[in-house]
């Protein structure tokens, strides 16, 4: 009789005198003799665990579903199945605590925290333990590791998923670096967006962003991305690149931020109106049409993925006025793509009209 096996998915109280490992009690059968199947395919006997994820990067989109591949197999192979435990989670980003995603043990299956209810594991085919998280979130772009222990075994693979987004810079109406850390994280959340992490400013930046004033990311490091190298913005001798200030102060330390906006589920859109409009007035007349006023993030996505092109002015949640230009021509700002900002106009400002944005 060979060894016995406990699973454990939830906390139990110790028992006394057998080993643990990796989520694993084990006791000795009563000849002593290794773990096996009956084909003398023990875990001490050269079988080796391969755990195979995705090199490459996988995108998607806020809302969508989106499957983080696993598979696992043995070499050489084993000529029948073995009990293992399956776990996926979220590692840490800039200091973050990691995140439990799924546990599994053949059918049983706990998921945690915000994932709860978002996720399955497929088992479609021998060997495949792949995740599906479904209504993808902001938050869910990172990286996910999945872990393959069989007994005193256990192997693992990382998968990278990204949201397609845009980076954008953004100050409050009070003005210039006016945002310590957490302070610059509820400014993006307000706008419908997180702050960007180093990778997204860093794709911006390769993509043409080019920005003279420093915000904060999210690993709490300030910095800003030089396409055009010019003497206000670190000097002509400095090559372009992301400039870096590094790590600064939470509290104390105040700058801009760079917030991450992600593809819309919904449309963003100019509001035909008989008459210009003051904010309060532009808030109630995106309710009356069934949608709300939308965000400075909303307004940049849906420039970036929708396309949107208006050369009028309009109202945002923020109090700020500005307009998406997809095509430059005369009369419309600058010859580049964009969106252009106004500023934060008095509220009661009847100089323009409204971006609205719906779900549905």
């Amino acid at each position: 009789m060979g060894l016995w096996l406990f699973f454990l998915v939830f906390p139990v109280t110790c028992i006394s005198g057998l080993p643990f490992y990796n989520g694993f009690y084990y006791s000795s059968g009563p000849r002593g003799r290794t773990l096996g199947n009956g084909y003398g395919e023990g875990l001490f006997n050269g079988v080796k665990l391969v755990v195979e994820t995705p090199e490459e990067v996988l995108f998607s989109y806020r809302g969508a579903s989106v499957t983080l591949p696993c598979r696992y197999r043995y070499e050489p192979a084993l000529a029948s199945p073995r009990p293992v435990r399956i776990k996926w989670w979220k590692l840490s980003e800039n200091g973050a605590p990691e995140q439990d995603v799924l546990v599994a043990i053949g059918q049983k299956h706990r998921s945690f925290g915000d994932y709860q209810g978002r996720v399955h594991l497929l088992q479609d085919e021998a060997r495949e333990v792949s995740l599906e998280l479904r209504d993808l979130r902001l938050e869910d772009s990172g990286r996910y590791r999945c872990e393959v222990i069989d007994g005193l075994e256990d192997e693992s693979g990382l998968v990278e998923l990204e949201l397609r987004g845009i980076v954008f810079p953004y100050q409050p109406r009070q003005g210039r670096y006016q945002l310590n850390f957490h302070e610059a994280q509820k400014a993006c959340r307000e706008q419908d967006a997180v702050v960007a992490s180093f990778e997204q400013l860093f794709r911006a930046w390769e993509e043409g962003l080019d920005w003279c004033n420093a915000g904060w990311l999210q690993d709490a490091s300030v910095q800003y991305p030089i396409t055009l190298p010019r003497q206000p913005c670190g000097g002509l001798g400095l090559a372009p690149g992301v400039r870096s200030y590094g790590h600064r102060h939470h509290r104390l330390d105040r700058y801009d931020v760079f917030c991450f906006a992600a593809a819309l589920k919904g449309r963003v859109y100019y509001l035909e109106h008989p008459m210009k409009l003051t904010l309060p007035e532009a808030r109630e007349a995106c309710r009356e049409d069934d949608a709300q006023i939308a965000t400075v993030g909303q307004l940049f996505a849906a420039w970036k993925f929708r396309d949107l092109d208006r050369c009028d002015a309009g109202w945002l949640a923020d109090g700020s006025a500005r307009y998406p230009v997809a095509h430059p021509r005369p009369n419309c700002g600058p010859p580049e793509p964009g969106v252009r900002s106004i500023g934060f106009p008095d509220p009661q400002t009847r100089s323009y009209g409204v971006y609205c944005y719906r779900q549905r």
